[in-house]
């Protein structure tokens, strides 16, 4: 294949690739690099298709690039729904398209080494949540291990170029990326340990000791293993996952989530598409059209229903100055094209939201950005067994826990978007939160423990009582009072 879609001059990143790696697609000799995953390696490459729905056989491609949704599924050395977002290219490595079913290989040659661990955090997410509580619970004393299924920790940080906002403690003025960098020297220098490339498989309870059984496995250049974990403590930060935009058209290559786009363009350099249409205009809309125009991608709109703005003016000012329109009170209608995006309608919306019948405008595009929202990756807290409750002002169902982050099991915490989504910064606290409160539990170091949890609770409330926040902390609130009535309850 002739193409290649890789970034080679950024105004802000340095991508940093390593080594070339050649691996077979479909009878087809690719060329990638070691620190790119199979399907950006094939996306730079041309490969638009990862894949075809199982009941109408529409083209499926990339879309979240987190290891979050099933469009990347394909079959590698001969096994098969591997998530090939997230899983490195190797040399030589056979990759092929698995059709409708992914159907398990008949001789299947996996080596399989078997590990038992012990720790007494375990902290399941490597995002800023994550860190942020790996960092705490290091800094009092506690044995952590935190384990992730991308190959690097960091989340959505490691593909923030941008700025953040706030005071000097939510690293005001550093960009994401950088944050994630700090965030890794700290909690290796207090100890902390991290596996990646590591997928959970489930809670298995608590054993004889009483402490909980978690299985994971991880992969491996030379295969898997499969890690029996012990721990007296369980973080879950497993963050969010994009939401799809309803509208015919949207299983189209082409039609990528923002965190989607933003891990193609800002972690591996990768060029997502030449002309843009961003639906939403709240800070992820805004933030990540600006990304594009540092890409050198053209946007030709933005397009919100609402009447006004869902992110920060500044950020809408520098889209200004480029010459994008910002089309509020606008919607899509439609996406259309063969395989690939290649054309987008969009129309006005009345005052109650519905479509405004003859102002429908065609827009030549090949890059459709939903930032439309996001939903909490609770599945691992589910399984488990916590309880959960619909939350009206955080939007959906959400695991009961405490103002302390823990869950309806004892022993079981989590922190960041799982329990509600909110920002960066809201995250880390919430990770500072859980670790400082498991530490204060387990009586190390308990006076430091609770100056540190209160102060992050301080700033915590601080934060949420923002115009932008206020309705979570009301929902913050009231998940807090289904915890206590949980407890009474139990009692």
């Amino acid at each position: 294949m002739k193409h290649d879609l890789r970034i080679l001059r950024h105004p802000i990143l340095d991508f940093k690739r390593g080594r070339k790696v050649g691996f077979h697609f479909e009878g087809e000799w690719i060329e990638g690099y070691e620190n790119e995953s199979i399907a950006a390696a094939l996306f730079a490459s041309g490969v638009r298709i990862f894949g075809s729905s199982k009941r109408l056989d529409h083209p499926k491609g990339w879309f979240c690039g987190i290891g979050k949704c099933s469009s990347c599924l394909m079959r590698v050395d001969g096994i098969p729904n591997i998530r090939t977002c997230i899983t490195p290219v190797r040399e030589g490595m056979i990759v092929e398209l698995q059709g409708k079913k992914g159907a398990l290989p008949e001789q299947p040659e996996i080596e399989v080494e078997r590990q038992e661990k012990h720790v007494q955090v375990l902290i399941v997410g490597g995002g800023p949540a994550g860190l942020e509580a790996g960092i705490t619970a290091g800094k009092l004393g506690l044995s952590t291990l935190i384990i992730d299924e991308n190959p690097k920790l960091g989340g959505q940080l490691i593909k923030q170029s941008h700025k953040f906002f706030g005071s000097k403690k939510e690293y005001a003025g550093i960009r994401g990326f950088e944050i994630a960098e700090l965030m890794l020297a700290e909690l290796k220098d207090c100890g902390g340990k991290s596996l990646t490339n590591t997928s959970t498989i489930g809670y298995f309870g608590r054993g004889e000791t009483g402490r909980h059984k978690y299985l994971v496995v991880q992969q491996t250049a030379e295969g898997y293993k499969l890690l029996e974990i012990s721990t007296d403590y369980i973080v879950v930060t497993s963050g969010a996952r994009e939401n799809y935009l309803s509208v015919p058209g949207n299983y189209l290559p082409g039609v990528y989530g923002a965190g989607g786009v933003q891990t193609l363009m800002n972690v591996y350099g990768i060029r997502p598409g030449n002309r843009a249409l961003v639906v939403g205009a709240g800070n992820v809309g805004l933030i990540i059209a600006y990304q594009l125009l540092q890409a050198d991608i053209e946007v030709i709109a933005l397009v919100e229903m609402m009447p006004q703005l869902g992110g920060y003016l500044v950020h809408a000012s520098k889209l200004v100055r480029h010459g994008v329109p910002i089309l509020l009170r606008h919607t899509i209608r439609e996406i259309t094209g063969d395989e690939y995006v290649r054309r987008a309608t969009i129309m006005e919306v009345d005052e109650n939201g519905k479509p405004v019948e003859g102002t429908e405008q065609e827009l030549d595009v090949d890059l459709i950005l939903t930032a439309v929202g996001l939903s909490g990756s609770s599945e691992i807290l589910l399984q488990a067994g916590c309880e959960q409750n619909y939350i009206e002002e955080l939007k959906g169902w959400i695991p009961i826990h405490s103002t302390n982050m823990e869950t309806t099991i004892e022993g079981i915490y989590l922190a960041g978007d799982s329990g509600g989504i909110a920002e960066a910064s809201t995250a880390m606290l919430e990770g500072t939160v859980a670790a400082a409160s498991i530490a204060e539990k387990a009586g190390l170091k308990p006076e430091e423990a609770k100056k540190i949890k209160t102060e992050a609770l301080s700033e915590l409330n601080r934060l949420r009582e923002s115009t932008s926040l206020k309705t979570g902390a009301a929902g913050k609130r009231r998940c807090d009072q289904k915890w206590k009535e949980s407890k009474t309850d139990e009692n």
